[in-house]
């Protein structure tokens, strides 16, 4: 509910109200829904007034947004991290408080998290009640003399319920590790060159995205194909909210098209696999023995030309206990490519001790890792038709070329709108 409201009801965009002893108030009519009627005043003195019209669709789009923002307000408890937040404060403004900074850290760190929520929601509010304002204002002006307002309004209502949807998706990223960097990599499957390629134009597809996003990407490590594309690469993505986004895009995909590598042009299959993980904070406690770790270094080699060199500055590190492995090539320094491939290795690492929720995660790939028919979670079809679907949620698209330009957003959020599904939708097929 909204402080404009009386508790218990809120007043719709375009309910009557009280003026000078009279009652003004807009409804369509039934010869006309779009019409705005103005009851007449009562009072013989005051002249008789009519009112602005206001587009259903306006009306509509303003009616939406409320409701929707009303949706969010209760699913985040807003008044209960307001209060949080009250009392957080009220504990930071004693005297003791830093007696233990420790403890001190932790609850301006919690207090903090309550605010990164709540501001954005008490800031919306707002601008919804700037529209609700503005809305009233044409409603009571003469006939003719708003129109610069209706179309600010047109043009408010519409911005809304972008941010809304952007407000919303927003709320989705409360995992510990949303708002982190994210470390991606793409495998491709069976198929030699095919899939090779296919992983290639994955790769492509994932770098052009964070490009529209604003994202960072730092390539960690590109192993090249034999003919064509790529058969693996690694790379950092880094942004706000960049793993809360791409997890995602974590499983198996699948390609249908004619291959250009088929001189009777027929028809193929490919499959390639996204990993993704979660960059971890130094602070957290990830022990990993010398003694298990085999380490190779080799010569840099394919994409990226300026890191090629002639020198073993490459490292592979190989964690024998889980059979992780992971390369880096990205600078010219030894020291640094170890020390980058720690890193990555940690966070593996990290998400293999999630057992619970790993266990879970792999049923993206079916059997663990199988990369193959029936564990896809997206189709990319391009001949016979044209179509990008993804499986767990049914979001699909006949524009192949904007997807494969980044154009991903849509899938994306409709997973995180979907709470996330962590297996393929039985029920949603795709056809050949």
């Amino acid at each position: 509910m909204y402080a404009s409201a009386p508790a218990g009801r809120k007043r719709p965009f375009g309910s009557h109200r009280r003026l000078n002893g009279g009652v003004r108030g807009f409804a369509a009519t039934e010869a006309n829904p779009a019409l705005i009627e103005v009851e007449k005043d009562p009072h013989p003195c005051i002249p008789e007034r009519s009112a602005m019209y206001i587009p259903p669709e306006t009306r509509a789009h303003l009616e939406e947004v409320e409701r929707r923002a009303g949706h969010l307000w209760k699913f985040l408890d807003v008044p209960g991290k307001q209060a949080a937040i009250a009392r957080l404060e009220e504990q930071m403004g004693a005297a003791t408080f830093w007696d233990s900074q420790k403890a001190a850290q932790k609850v301006i760190a919690e207090c903090n998290g309550y605010k990164t929520t709540v501001a954005p929601q008490v800031a919306f509010r707002r601008k919804i009640d700037d529209a609700k304002t503005l809305a009233e204002l044409i409603v009571e002006s003469p006939d003719g003399t708003a129109d610069a307002e209706l179309e600010e309004l047109r043009v408010l209502a519409e911005t809304l319920l972008v941010e809304v949807a952007d407000i919303e998706i927003a709320a989705f990223l409360s995992g510990p590790h949303d708002k982190s960097n994210a470390i991606v990599t793409v495998k491709a499957g069976a198929g030699g060159t095919e899939s090779n390629d296919w992983a290639d134009m994955l790769f492509r597809m994932y770098t052009r995205w964070a490009e529209r996003r604003g994202f960072k990407v730092e390539i960690e490590d590109v192993a090249e194909g034999e003919g064509a594309g790529i058969s693996l690469a690694t790379f950092r993505l880094e942004g706000p909210n960049a793993y809360g986004y791409v997890k995602a895009e974590r499983g198996v995909h699948r390609l249908v098209r004619i291959s250009p590598f088929d001189a009777n042009a027929r028809r193929h299959t490919s499959f390639c696999s996204v990993d993704v993980v979660a960059e971890i904070d130094d602070d957290i406690d990830i022990e990993i023995n010398e003694a298990d770790l085999r380490v190779d270094v080799y010569r840099s080699s394919g994409k990226g030309g300026q890191h090629v060199n002639k020198t073993e500055s490459a490292v592979r590190l190989t964690h024998i206990p889980t059979g992780l492995v992971v390369a880096c090539q990205r600078e010219r320094s030894q020291v640094k490519n170890r020390a980058l491939a720690m890193k990555i290795l940690r966070a593996r690492i990290y998400e293999k001790t999630l057992d619970d929720k790993r266990a879970e995660m792999e049923k993206y790939y079916g059997e663990k890792g199988d990369i193959g028919w029936g564990n896809q979670i997206r189709s990319y079809v391009f001949q016979p038709y044209q179509m990008v679907k993804d499986l767990r949620t049914g979001v699909e698209t006949g524009n192949i070329q904007a997807v494969m330009d980044g154009d991903i957003d849509a899938f994306i959020n409709g997973w995180l709108r979907a709470g996330g599904p962590r297996t393929r939708n039985k029920d949603i097929k795709i056809e050949d």
